[in-house]
């Protein structure tokens, strides 16, 4: 079996999850959770995450044009101003921002899954897996991709807790900064996300229903 394609969609999933950045949008549960309580969370998360990815590899764009009647510009338009959204409130307020959005414990897995997981360029990139690998093959790499990315996030954890019990008031610090400085590119990449939508729109301004 070629595993070029396999390896090439796993890195192209990996990269939009981006383990990194998701750990700044998860800054409050990292300093917040205990590290069991915070991988139980986590992995939920990536369920729901994979159940939607998986869907949409076996569906692919035809959910949005066929099923809902909508074009996924308008899926980028919306997930671009949520990001923005949250970029602004994570530069003036910082972790505090996300514990106001996130709101009650019971709906963690939810919270992360949406959307700091599932977002216009993971549900394209699952798209492109579903087009490029057959259905199984898709799926088995979507289920791989998110384990990993479990993985390095508790990792990040991992890290942060043991930094902290030899320093926490310097953590603390630079976690802030680090939160604040990161909501910079999370609002660029917002903005850059909605500018794709309105120009996918821009080239068929038409009501998808009407189509």
């Amino acid at each position: 079996m070629e595993l070029e394609p396999h390896v090439s969609s796993a890195l192209l999933l990996l990269a939009l999850l981006n383990p990194f950045l998701m750990s700044i949008y998860l800054l409050d549960l990292i300093t917040d959770l205990p590290r069991a309580v915070f991988v139980r969370v986590l992995a939920r998360g990536a369920l729901i995450s994979a159940l939607v990815f998986s869907l949409f590899a076996w569906g692919g764009d035809a959910i949005f044009s066929d099923v809902l009647q909508v074009r996924f510009a308008s899926f980028q338009v919306f997930g671009g101003i949520i990001f923005l959204t949250i970029g602004v409130r994570f530069v003036f307020k910082g972790a505090e921002a996300m514990r106001s959005i996130r709101g009650q414990p019971e709906h963690l897995a939810g919270s992360i899954a949406m959307p700091f997981m599932i977002g216009p360029g993971t549900v394209s990139a699952s798209v492109v897996v579903g087009a490029r690998l057959p259905v199984p093959d898709a799926v088995a790499v979507i289920f791989v991709t998110l384990a990993v990315t479990v993985a390095l996030i508790a990792a990040i954890k991992l890290a942060h807790d043991a930094l902290k019990d030899r320093n926490a008031r310097l953590v603390d610090r630079y976690v802030e900064v680090v939160g604040r400085v990161s909501a910079l590119l999370i609002g660029t990449f917002a903005v850059e996300v909605s500018f794709e939508g309105i120009g996918g729109w821009l080239e068929d301004p038409a009501p998808q229903w009407r189509a």
